[in-house]
Formats: C-alpha cells, sequence, structure tokens
C-alpha cells in the first residue's frame, strides 16, 4: 500500500495549494469562482498575520491533497474552534486514508489546544463525503441555513 504524509504548507507549496483549489472547485462544479491567485493565498496563509493554515499530503514527494482551514469562534461555548474550508484528495489518492488523516490531524489540533469544535459544509448533492463525514460521526446541521452576501450586493450594502 503506498504511503502518504501530512505536512504544513511552506511558501513553495503555493503552486499546488491553488492547484487543489481549482480542482476541488472543478469538482464542487463552480470553477468560475475560483479566482484566487498564487499572491492572495501568500497573503492568506504567510503574510504578517495569517488568516489561513494548509495541511498538505504528500505521496512520493507530491502534492495530492490538501486541507485549508481557520479559526471561527462559538459565543456559546466562549472558545475557538476550527472551520474546514477546503478539504480535497486527487482522486487517484482516495481510498488511502488520507482524508480520514487531515480530519484526525485537525480533531487532535482542535483538541490539544482546548477548542470546541471543527466545523465544515458540503453540497447537498455530495453523496460520497456526506458518506464518508458520517462515517467519522458528524452530525448534520439541517436546520441551519447558510446566507451569504457578496460581490454587487456586499457594495451595494456597504454604501
Amino acid at each position: 500500500m503506498e504511503g502518504f504524509l501530512l505536512r504544513d504548507a511552506a511558501p513553495d507549496d503555493l503552486p499546488a495549494v491553488l492547484r487543489l483549489v481549482r480542482a476541488l472547485a472543478e469538482y464542487e462544479r463552480l470553477s468560475h469562482r475560483a479566482v484566487a491567485t498564487e499572491e492572495d493565498f501568500r497573503a492568506l496563509l504567510f503574510g504578517p498575520a495569517p488568516l489561513l493554515h494548509a495541511v498538505l499530503a504528500e505521496v512520493g514527494g507530491r502534492v495530492v491533497g490538501g486541507a485549508l482551514w481557520y479559526n471561527n469562534v462559538s459565543t456559546f461555548t466562549g472558545k475557538p474552534g476550527i472551520h474546514l474550508e477546503d478539504i480535497f484528495v486527487e482522486p487517484p489518492h482516495r481510498g488511502l486514508g488520507i482524508g480520514r488523516a487531515f480530519f484526525r490531524h485537525l480533531a487532535r489540533i482542535a483538541v490539544e489546544r482546548g477548542w470546541a469544535r471543527l466545523d465544515w459544509q458540503v453540497l447537498d448533492w455530495n453523496e460520497p463525503a456526506i458518506k464518508f463525514y458520517e462515517g467519522l460521526g458528524a452530525e448534520a446541521l439541517d436546520e441551519w441555513r447558510g446566507r451569504r452576501v457578496s460581490g454587487d450586493a456586499l457594495a451595494r450594502l456597504a454604501s
């Protein structure tokens, strides 16, 4: 069985991070929204006050998966948590346990730091992911409905 290594992203990984994010966008049928650049990720991951963290999976020295996350806060618990923004493993490397390893890694970070939870979203049509998440013990938050203001609507609201 092929082995893999998880590690934090470094500045030299920016092309791989961008490649994985774009592959995820394509899988989610959202390529038209994936406009971030390497420079955007450089600022988010490695700027003076990083807002994003990335854990990468390597097989044979090649980055084949990634988990990008940031801190959120639960005002009810009074503690921070992790919001997993993106998780993606290239199709040829699925089934090696990389996805489960990403979740275990993030759960350990949260537990070791005394944080309250690990949150993420999944598209309602993505049955393979939903089944995988159920196998991790994740609870569906079906009663919560996400909302977003962006683009022109955001500009109008701000003015």
